[in-house]
């Protein structure tokens, strides 16, 4: 798996001259702009609601001793938790709208790097498309939410925190590199053996959502090229994974 992991990130190096080289960016448009709306709604009411749940969660500890200890312990959880969560919505919100954009895109990519026409192609409309994006989306954001409540929890205690912010990080970037492998998938597979590929190639999304993940804190840019990036990145070595268990 670590393999697949580094495979995941090496293929970001190449991502960029890829794009511009197969002329691609005028396709990126949309997802763009999607990407900043959804992210500006998505801070905007992050930074509303942090204060709110800070003072809720302190309010819990009804003791006198610790008090201050657990207020300021509450501020740094309300802060993970709204980061946490701001994420996971935003990533999987303009996957699913950027379907329709992103199927196409990924087909160039691979009928170039393949040099002949995705012959198993499942010819799914626009509207098709969409409803892929958001239902592989739906269920990818109910089961990260169900394992990112429990880790969250963790932070509560000493020493195991530090454990639990590494497995967050990892559960986000799984989903996100997932996300993006399914635009290559949706011309292949079907719903079920879409997600039975990337559970036997979990290190490839993982490496690919890792890059994704660290490139929302870069500054409004990190929220422009993410989607361009790791699409293209993602497509590049699930051809190549798809490819190889065609030889073999």
């Amino acid at each position: 798996m670590i393999k697949n992991i580094i495979s995941g990130i090496k293929a970001y190096f190449g991502a960029f001259s890829l794009i511009s080289k197969l002329k691609l960016w005028k396709y990126f448009i949309i997802p763009m702009i999607i990407s900043v709306i959804t992210a500006s709604l998505i801070s905007f009411t992050a930074y509303g609601l942090s204060d709110d749940l800070g003072q809720f969660i302190s309010k819990l500890w009804i003791w006198n001793w610790g008090k201050e200890t657990f207020s300021t312990l509450s501020t740094i959880l309300a802060a993970l938790i709204i980061i946490s969560i701001g994420l996971i919505l935003f990533k999987h919100i303009i996957m699913a709208l950027s379907a329709p954009f992103m199927s196409p895109v990924s087909e160039k990519i691979e009928v170039y790097l393949t040099g002949k026409p995705v012959l198993n192609n499942r010819n799914s409309s626009f509207t098709e498309q969409l409803w892929r994006g958001i239902r592989i989306n739906i269920r990818n954001l109910l089961m990260e939410l169900i394992f990112t409540i429990p880790i969250l929890v963790l932070k509560f205690i000493p020493i195991v925190n530090i454990f639990s912010t590494f497995l967050l990080f990892i559960l986000q970037a799984y989903y996100a590199g997932f996300g993006n492998i399914d635009y290559t998938l949706e011309r292949h597979f079907n719903f079920k053996d879409s997600i039975k590929f990337v559970r036997k190639n979990k290190g490839l999304a993982i490496g690919n959502g890792m890059v994704f993940i660290l490139c929302l804190f870069i500054p409004f840019i990190g929220v422009i090229l993410v989607l361009p990036l790791s699409v293209t990145a993602a497509t590049t070595q699930t051809v190549k994974v798809l490819n190889k268990n065609l030889i073999n």
